[in-house]
């Protein structure tokens, strides 16, 4: 009987993995390496789980398993997977061996994952401290992913929903240790859920979220859309995000819930809208910011505003806002 794996143990192997940094880089910085690195894991696994069912099922007719696995969700290359990585966790460059990983992978998805990683860097001096240092964090780390407990495999799994919610956890949790700065790519969710009842989705809808974060209001507006029955939701999801380590994030959120369709786009929204009507993508939108919360060295700064839109053939457009109490 196969042992399933549970979201408890997911959160407490993940959690514990982020001692590695703690008192050494700040929560908004090194949820990058946990989110990415956990990210790898799951497509290793996944990969690993894939291969095992077409070898199986092609009698292992090598050839014919090659051809089923490049047509794939995600392509992992040779040498790119969590375990080779693992097995290099002693090496003097292994901080390097990742980056690398994270370019083959790049290269093989670039349809999906183009851009992806390239906001982090395992080899970075500033960021992970002198090479001794670093070395051994990224092996602790690598050593905490490799936990038996945190089995990623599909088929492992306790349900289809436990790995986007172990991303989840995460990032509520890192945007609780990172304070105020949290709200920049997570909205809290309470939020979401309150939001996603007045948008009240359905079959058919495009959900937009111009400054979509992490992408967690997105997620949770389109899982509110009743899913048919072989379990696909037809939502069409789009959002926009500045910061591009949040970006990335947003991203990998979306593949990790099954959302593979959805268009995330990088940039400024309101200098540079990438979500309009002209490229038939979803509804137009437009927003402007709100009064300055408060003014810093006589610079005035903004609080982050969400404007969240679903617009369907059958029914009006549907708009909600959310922002901070400084700002009404």
């Amino acid at each position: 009987m196969v042992e399933m794996t549970k979201q408890k143990d997911i959160n407490d192997v993940v959690w514990r993995a982020c001692d590695t940094f703690r008192g050494t880089i700040d929560p908004s910085q090194y949820k990058d390496y946990i989110l990415v690195l956990l990210f790898v894991k799951y497509l290793s696994d996944l990969t690993k789980e894939k291969r095992a069912e077409y070898e199986q099922r092609y009698a292992g007719d090598t050839e014919r398993v090659q051809r089923a696995m490049d047509r794939e969700r995600f392509v992992v290359p040779a040498g790119a997977d969590f375990d080779s990585l693992y097995a290099a966790r002693s090496e003097l460059d292994i901080g390097q061996s990742i980056n690398r990983a994270l370019e083959r992978l790049e290269d093989a998805n670039k349809a999906k994952l183009e851009g992806v990683f390239r906001n982090v860097d395992f080899n970075s001096e500033a960021a992970l401290g002198e090479t001794r240092d670093r070395n051994a964090k990224l092996k602790h780390l690598l050593e905490d992913f490799a936990d038996k407990r945190l089995d990623l495999r599909p088929g492992h799994l306790e349900s289809r929903d436990v790995l986007g919610d172990v991303y989840e956890f995460l990032i509520h949790n890192f945007a609780s240790d990172a304070g105020k700065k949290g709200g920049e790519f997570y909205t809290p969710a309470e939020v979401s859920r309150v939001l996603a009842r007045i948008l009240d989705p359905q079959p058919g809808d495009r959900v937009c979220d111009p400054c979509c974060g992490s992408g967690s209001l997105l997620i949770r507006t389109g899982d509110s859309v009743p899913a048919s029955g072989n379990g696909v939701r037809d939502v069409a999801l789009y959002g926009q995000e500045l910061n591009g380590a949040t970006w990335a994030l947003a991203k990998m959120n979306m593949y990790l819930h099954g959302f593979d369709q959805a268009r995330i786009e990088r940039g400024d929204t309101i200098r540079s809208p990438k979500l309009v009507r002209a490229t038939s993508s979803c509804a137009s939108t437009s927003s402007s910011p709100t009064r300055p919360s408060r003014s810093t060295n006589g610079v005035p700064t903004w609080p982050r505003v969400t404007v969240t839109v679903a617009s369907g053939a059958a029914r009006p457009r549907r708009v909600a806002v959310t922002t901070p109490s400084s700002a009404t």
